[in-house]
Order: C-alpha cells, then structure tokens, then sequence
C-alpha cells in the first residue's frame, strides 16, 4: 500500500535500518526493539519512518497495542533477512579472499542423505577444485533453513523438492530406493520386491507425515501402487537410515543404500522393482555467488545413481 504523504526513493536499502526494521517486527513493539538494541524509542522509530519514507509504504499498523506488520511489511521481512545474509556471505567471502588459509565450505545434510551419498554427490567438487576444503555435517531438517540464512552452512542437501520461501534450491541428484529388513525378515534372501508387496508391512519413518519430505515421498510411492501404508516413526533419530530395522525386526524401511549385507549381517537392502528415485535438493542463500556451488549445481551429477530425469 503506497503512502501519499511520501515520495519513494530508488537509493539502496539501508543495512542498519533493515536491522533495526526486522528487530522491531520481531519483538512486536518499538520499546522492546529500543531494549534490545540498546537505543532509545525515538531512534528505532525514526529509523523506521526513514524506511518508510524511502520505500514509500507503510510497513507497521500502529492502531493497537502491538504493531503489526502491513502486507508490505511482511514482504521487507521476508526478503529483508536473505539480503543481510546476502551481505553478511559476501563480507567474509571478501576477508576469505585475503587470507592465508581459507575456511572450508560447508555442507549440511539431512540423515535422509548419508555421509557415502554427500560424498558422490561432491564428487565434481573433489575432482574439479582439488584445493578446496569441504566440511559436511550432518542436520535435522528443522534447522537447516536457518543454518543456511546465518551462514554457518553455505549448502544444504536434503531429499526434498519443494523451495523454501528465502531460500534458493534446485535438485542435483536422485538415488534409487530399495529397502532394508532385518535378518530373519520374510523377504531377506529375495533379489528383488514390489512396492505393492508392502501393503501388509509396516513401514519405518524418521518423521509424521507433513513433517518431512521424504516422509511424504514414501506415502505418496505407496499410494501410487495402490495401498494407504501403515507407518511407524523411529525412535532412533540421525543413525544411518538402514539401522531403522533394528528395533523393528518385522517391519521394513525405505532406504537409499546399496544392495546387500549392512551392519555386519544384520540387515539386508533389496532392490525394489522400478524403484522411484529419490531426489537430493541443494539449497542455498539466494543473491551469492559460489564457484565451488556451481560445480554441484549445474549439469549432471556424477554423484547420483541413476542419471538426472529430464523434466
């Protein structure tokens, strides 16, 4: 919504103000913000006022107790964040640029994705920047998205599809689904099973359906064969996806692994007949720049399994 009583200005966003915005639409209240930032009332609203000048917008309703964020506000908020980020990565690309040794580039993985996946999966890293040091870690899905937004991760890997709203991604490798049983499962020995041949099996999950993607993937799978699968989500969490078994020795998990004996015997991975592919999503902080990125995301990934599906 435009504000008549100001003229917009094209000049670049102010970095402190931005701050000062996002403290304010954070705490609900010009006193709490002033407290937090350790300025006075008058100064955080001024500094406000100043935005909303330039932008020529009104960015908080101010009729109640609490101010709200207008339609507008919440649209400074929401790219507000990605832009000092933006800034914060650019200012230690600067000082990394200078230095002797350079910090590693990180990377965060979801337990979806194992350690031997990110490793094929850096392959045109490891081959093409032989110099670089990378670091992978492991990751809740829940924290990726801000791990990434304070730069403590410059990528992310997940099995997922959909794109944060702050966030860029794009997907760079898909894997084959098979599953694991415990030894002394019906189906240990078999050289392959169908999906439509879990219909009577519980089905290990890390997460309730809608609280993960690969969740949601593994019931959209068994649907599409026919049958409404009966889950049960494991009370293990951040082991390697093949482990799920263990402790339910008469269910079977979905897993990304390859064929065989794991875990010293105790499990087995299956082929599945015309496996889906399970997708592994990079994401990345928006409006930076990375060469190491670029290797990962652009082309085929000599890290998948199976080659990239032309859509």
């Amino acid at each position: 919504m435009l504000n008549p009583a100001v003229s917009p200005s094209d000049e670049p966003l102010d970095a402190r103000r931005l701050q000062q915005f996002l403290c304010v639409a954070e705490y609900s209240g010009f006193s709490r913000a002033a407290e937090r930032l350790h300025l006075s009332q008058q100064a955080i609203s001024s500094s406000v006022a100043k935005l909303e000048a330039q932008l020529g917008v009104t960015l908080f309703d101010r009729t109640g107790r609490q101010v709200r964020l207008t339609a507008a506000g919440e649209a400074l908020r929401e790219g507000a964040s990605v832009l000092l980020a933006a800034g914060q990565v650019l200012a230690r690309q600067v000082r990394d640029a200078a230095a002797t040794q350079r910090r590693p580039f990180v990377v965060a993985h979801t337990p979806a994705v194992t350690s031997e996946e990110v490793h094929g999966v850096l392959e045109p890293v490891r081959t093409g920047m032989p110099d670089v040091s990378v670091t992978a870690v492991q990751m809740f899905p829940r924290d990726l998205e801000s791990a990434v937004l304070d730069g403590t991760v410059d990528l992310a890997l997940r099995r997922g599809i959909t794109v944060p709203a702050t966030l860029a991604a794009a997907v760079i490798a898909y894997h084959p689904l098979r599953i694991a049983v415990a030894r002394g499962h019906r189906f240990a020995g078999r050289p392959t099973v169908a999906i439509r041949d879990l219909h009577d099996e519980r089905i290990v999950v890390w997460a309730p359906p809608g609280k993960s993607f690969y969740t949601d993937f593994i019931l959209s799978t068994c649907r599409r064969a026919g049958f409404e699968p009966t889950l049960v989500v494991n009370r293990i969490q951040g082991t390697t996806p093949a482990s799920a078994v263990l402790d339910y020795p008469d269910a079977v998990a979905l897993v990304t692994a390859p064929p065989g004996a794991a875990l010293g015997g105790a499990v087995e991975v299956i082929d599945l007949a015309d496996p889906p592919l399970a997708p592994v999503q990079a994401v990345w902080l928006p409006h930076t720049r990375s060469a190491i990125r670029d290797l990962l995301t652009t082309g085929d990934n000599p890290g998948s399994s199976l080659p990239m599906p032309h859509e």
